[in-house]
C-alpha cells in the first residue's frame, strides 16, 4: 500500500524536463556531461536546477558515488522508483 502512495506522489513531481532527462538514461550510469549532450543542454546552472535536483529529490535518480556529490567521476543512475516510472510513461 505504501508503495502506491509514494509512487503517486513522485509522479505529481515530475516535470517536463525531469521526464525528459529519465529517458536518457540507458543500463549504464552517466555523467552530468553525458547527460547535458543527450539533451542538447547548454547551460550548467540550467541543467542543474531544472533536470538534475528536481530529479533527485524525488528519488528518481541516484548518484554512483553518493559520498562524494562533487567529484568529477561522479554519475547518476535510475533508482528502482526512476525505471517504475520510466516503464509506465514510455509511449507504445
Amino acid at each position: 500500500e505504501v508503495t502506491g502512495e509514494v509512487t503517486g506522489e513522485v509522479t505529481g513531481e515530475v516535470t517536463g524536463e525531469v521526464d525528459r532527462f529519465l529517458k536518457v538514461f540507458g543500463d549504464q550510469p552517466i555523467s552530468r556531461e553525458e547527460a547535458q549532450s543527450l539533451l542538447q543542454l547548454k547551460s550548467q546552472a540550467n541543467f542543474r536546477d531544472r533536470y538534475l535536483m528536481p530529479a533527485l529529490a524525488a528519488g528518481l535518480i541516484e548518484r554512483t558515488l553518493p559520498d562524494k556529490p562533487n567529484s568529477r567521476l561522479q554519475k547518476y543512475r535510475l533508482t528502482a522508483a526512476g525505471k517504475r516510472w520510466v516503464a509506465e510513461n514510455e509511449i507504445p
